[in-house]
């Protein structure tokens, strides 16, 4: 395991074309996701790697990942908006985010003036799946289209891969669809979308 982390320092996540280089966002970061990870470690955790990153557990479930934005260094709560945010310092990663929160970094010197909150932010998290606490999701509050259910009727798999979304995933995709007022516009909207749905990404993924 100790390989992998240490392969994600030195050509990063593997998850875009900058892989490697010198552009790769891991790169630009390097000394922050140190400092950070090193904070980490010093919890109750056990580091792995997934989805290219590392990835810190707690009995087998997810807390905290370790990752880079084109402008900071990042902490990824996956249960963030149950943390109690006292200092303002979470970011939800987009306007339909129920669950994931930000800690964003862009110095070591920062990192280290938060060490503390760092810390208590992470046990926070830790003590959420400990009590198997879990996100209350905000039910579907955008009409699904009549365009999408037809489109639904010639291909079964989109039905399928659609409402197995996330549900800010799938908001933002209603939204985006319902914005149109011509219904062509809907049907051309939805083609245009189809393989990032059927791929579980996103609209802006």
């Amino acid at each position: 395991m100790q390989d992998t982390i240490a392969e994600f320092f030195s050509i990063g996540c593997g998850r875009c074309p900058l892989v490697g280089t010198p552009q790769c966002k891991v790169m630009t970061w390097t000394k922050e996701l140190h400092a950070l990870r090193d904070i980490i470690l010093k919890t109750e955790v056990e580091e792995v790697r997934k989805w290219g990153v590392p990835c810190y557990t707690v009995k087998g479930k997810n807390v905290v990942l370790l990752s880079a934005l084109k402008e900071s260094a990042t902490l990824n709560f996956l249960k963030g908006s149950l943390i109690d945010d006292t200092h303002g310092l979470l970011t939800a990663p987009g306007e339909n985010s129920q669950s994931a929160r930000y800690m964003k970094f862009t110095s070591v010197k920062e990192i280290t003036k938060h060490k503390a909150i760092i810390v208590d932010y992470i046990r926070q998290a830790i003590a959420i799946e400990v009590a198997g606490k879990k996100v209350v999701f905000a039910k579907e509050q955008e009409p699904i289209p009549a365009e999408l259910l037809d489109m639904y009727k010639q291909h079964p798999l989109l039905k399928k891969a659609f409402e197995a979304l996330t549900p800010g995933r799938r908001r933002g995709y209603l939204l985006h669809f319902n914005q149109a007022k011509q219904s062509a516009t809907k049907i051309s909207r939805i083609h245009a979308n189809m393989k990032k749905i059927m791929a579980g990404k996103g609209l802006n993924e």
